[in-house]
Order: structure tokens, then sequence, then C-alpha cells
């Protein structure tokens, strides 16, 4: 009996368990005026992720010292897209008018849209997680 309970707990916590496009945000390099935020992606969506975008924020400590958005996947037709699966990076730069620091300067992303395979959009909540960064 509690070998049935057990069973049956494990495929229930495992039915809550969603298939998401995972970002991974490795530590940011900056040089001067420009700072390189580098992105790692896997698909395990069941769908291919026809285009993303994302904002990066950079931050000293709890100020932004430097932001942008772009299309990190796909976004036009010569970019290609992430299938069911895949794995890509971005290297995304952000430049400034001051040097950036570099001590303390971390990265925090967030993606605002996220279209996949027939144009249907995903949501960014649901189907994104981002790790690393801040």
């Amino acid at each position: 009996m509690k070998i049935k309970l057990l069973l049956a707990g494990i495929v229930l916590c495992g039915s809550f368990a969603r298939a998401q496009l995972s970002i991974t945000v490795l530590p940011v390099r900056a040089e001067g005026n420009k700072a390189v935020v580098r992105l790692l992606f896997q698909n395990d969506l069941t769908n291919t992720v026809e285009s993303a975008r994302a904002s990066v924020y950079l931050l000293n400590g709890q100020s932004v010292v430097g932001q942008g958005t772009r299309w990190v996947i796909g976004g036009a037709k010569d970019k290609p897209s992430l299938t069911p699966g895949a794995t890509n990076s971005f290297f995304f730069v952000i430049s400034s008018d001051k040097p950036f620091p570099r001590t303390n300067l971390t990265a925090k992303v967030s993606i605002n849209r996220l279209v996949l395979e027939g144009g249907k959009l995903g949501d960014a909540v649901k189907d994104v997680s981002v790790s690393g960064g801040k």
C-alpha cells in the first residue's frame, strides 16, 4: 500500500513539472564602455521557439548602469529559431557613454516576447526559466 501511494505521489508531482525555455545567464564581462552578457538557451518545450526578445539590465549593487532590449532568438528571416531539445547561445552587448565598473556588476534578464511555432504567443512567465545572473 505504501509503495502504491509513493508511486502515485511521484506521478502526480511529475505531472506538475512544466517544459520550459531555460536561459542561463553567465557572469558579465565589462571592458571600458562595453559589457557582454552571454546567454545560454535550452529549448525543453514541445514547440519550436520562432523568436524571443529579451531585456537585460546591468546592475552595480542596486543601481541600473546599463540596459538593452534585443531579439535573442529569431526575430528576423536570417536568424534561426530554436527547435525542441536544441541549445544555442547569444552574446548580448551593452554600450555606455561612461566606462562600466569592473566589480560587482550583475545582469538581470527578462523575456518580454516569446513566439512559438506557428506564430502562437508563449507565456514569458510560465514558459521561461532564467537562472544565473542576479
